[in-house]
């Protein structure tokens, strides 16, 4: 392999590599996963967040108090996205759009920008750095749960914060009957 092709690929799996980081961070909130959580911050890291400003450890204990007595569902969604790697730093631009089932049976829609200093270190890369930018948020009225009449619905596993969110299940198996609508 010729030395562009290579350095091309090196960018790759760094690149790869931060939006996996990113993507632990939401997976993490979003079960309840501390671990999972804080593999994407160094320990040194500082998260500027809403009223937060600290480590990710008192991050985690801050939104995660704020989540389970706000809501009982909540999506950290990633979208658009820029990465520019220098080196053992990068600095990422990721859209990110963030819907919660409050307690109230209400939904609240929130988005913004996460801006994140990330740093490579022992060949990992995780958050040093990150700044939520809330650009928006709104609530929405409940409608009813699409499918929610459905009488085995969860026979897969019901939606939960924690270990045992199906997601989870190692092999994924499926318990659910044969049915094809009418």
């Amino acid at each position: 392999m010729d030395a562009d092709r290579q350095a091309r690929m090196d960018a790759l799996l760094d690149r790869q590599d931060i939006v996996d980081c990113l993507t632990r961070f939401s997976r993490g909130m979003d079960r309840f996963d501390r671990s999972l959580f804080l593999s994407a911050f160094h320990n040194d890291a500082t998260v500027a967040a809403g009223s937060f400003v600290g480590a990710p450890d008192a991050l985690y204990a801050w939104a995660s108090a704020l989540h389970e007595g706000g809501q009982v569902a909540t999506h950290h969604n990633l979208l658009n996205m820029t990465i520019d790697i220098d080196g053992d730093a990068a600095h990422a631009e990721t859209y990110y759009l963030f819907v919660g089932r409050n307690r109230d049976e209400s939904n609240w829609i929130a988005g913004g920008r996460y801006l994140d200093r990330l740093e490579r270190r022992d060949g990992q890369w995780k958050i040093a750095l990150r700044t939520n930018m809330i650009e928006w948020s709104g609530i929405v009225p409940t409608l009813p749960l699409p499918f929610g009449d459905v009488p085995d619905l969860h026979a897969n596993g019901a939606p939960a914060r924690g270990a045992s969110d199906p997601s989870y299940q190692r092999p994924l198996v499926n318990r659910r009957a044969p049915h094809i609508p009418q």
